[in-house]
C-alpha cells in the first residue's frame, strides 16, 4: 500500500458514497454493502476530498474551519487518510 503524504491527492473510491445524516455521515461501499458511520471530523474531512486537493490543502481548510494547530492536524489527518484508504473508502492516484 502506498504511503499517504502531504502532497497525496485523495478521492472517494469509485464504489463509495457519503450521505450526511444528523451530526455526522455514513459511507456506503457498494461492492461489499459495508456501511461506516463517521463523526463530525471525518465528515468534514470527507467533504473536502474532491480528487483535486492534496492532503496538505485539505488540512489547511480544516485548520481554518476548526481553528486547530496545523502540526497536530497534519498527523491526525494523515492517520485518518491511511485508515480510509486501507478500508477502501478513499483512493489515491495510482492506488
Amino acid at each position: 500500500m502506498m504511503e499517504i503524504v502531504s502532497g497525496t491527492v485523495l478521492r472517494l473510491a469509485d464504489d463509495a458514497s457519503v450521505q450526511h445524516v444528523g451530526d455526522g455521515a455514513v459511507v456506503l461501499l457498494a461492492r461489499s454493502g459495508q456501511l461506516y458511520t463517521c463523526n463530525g471530523t471525518t465528515e468534514a474531512f470527507l467533504d473536502k476530498v474532491d480528487g483535486a486537493r492534496s492532503l496538505d490543502q485539505i488540512v489547511g481548510l480544516l485548520c481554518e474551519e476548526f481553528e486547530v494547530d496545523k502540526d497536530t492536524l497534519d498527523e491526525d489527518m494523515a492517520a485518518l487518510a491511511n485508515d480510509l484508504v486501507s478500508e477502501g473508502i478513499l483512493a489515491a492516484p495510482g492506488a
